[in-house]
Parts: structure tokens; C-alpha cells; sequence
């Protein structure tokens, strides 16, 4: 069983930044693919970004390449999202999301835990 723990969002102005940040329970944290996802009102889950075990793959959404960036710190437990040059369209309900397996996905059913979800607000 795996808990995670989303922190970091808040209200920005578009063109600003923001780190999210996924603290993970438990001692298996580096078997774990780790994603971030995101829900806007009225909307379906989205994919963001995600990242191999040992971080040296990722993979983005289209919508956010080149402005956000994710990473982990496997000695930690944590997984982060930079978001950089928002926009009023990322304004959503973030998840880090952790998958038991070696593959990234971006299939929502796939990973097997999920977090509370924190806010991220972005004005124009």
C-alpha cells in the first residue's frame, strides 16, 4: 500500500510558476512509475508528465512540454512538478499518481494509487 500526499498548490498569475511537490509512504517508492495528472471542472482526468523508477525517463503531455518539468528523489520518497509559464488553461486539480510497474503510461486506470489532489488556480 502506497500513500501519497500532494503539496504546493496555490493561486498564481498567468505566466508564473508553481512546484508541486508528492510525498510517498512506504520503503518502495523507487518500484513505483510515478505520474501527475490533472481534472479541470466539468472535465476528465488528464495526463500531465510521468517518470521512470530511476528518473532518467520521462515523458509530457503536448500542452505542457517545454514548461513543465517533473522529477523525483527516490531517497526522499517525493516526487515534484515545476510548472513554469502558466497559463489559465492549467488551472486544475493536480494528482501524483504511482504505477507498479517498469512502464510508463498515461492511462489513468493503470496506476494503482493516487493522491488527494491539491489546487492550482491560474488568473489572467
Amino acid at each position: 500500500q502506497v500513500q501519497l500526499v500532494e503539496a504546493g498548490g496555490g493561486l498564481v498569475e498567468a505566466g508564473g510558476s508553481l512546484r508541486l511537490s508528492c510525498a510517498a509512504s512506504g520503503r518502495t517508492f523507487s518500484t513505483y512509475v510515478m505520474g501527475w495528472f490533472r481534472q479541470a471542472p466539468g472535465q476528465e482526468r488528464e495526463f500531465v508528465a510521468a517518470i521512470s523508477l530511476t528518473g532518467n525517463s520521462t515523458y509530457y503531455a503536448d500542452s505542457v512540454k517545454n514548461r513543465f518539468t517533473i522529477s523525483r528523489d527516490n531517497a526522499k520518497n517525493t516526487v515534484y512538478l515545476q510548472m513554469n509559464s502558466l497559463k489559465a488553461e492549467d488551472t486544475a486539480v493536480y494528482y501524483c499518481a504511482a504505477r507498479r510497474s517498469v512502464v510508463i503510461t498515461i492511462t489513468p486506470p493503470l496506476y494503482n494509487y493516487w493522491g488527494q489532489g491539491t489546487q492550482v488556480t491560474i488568473s489572467s
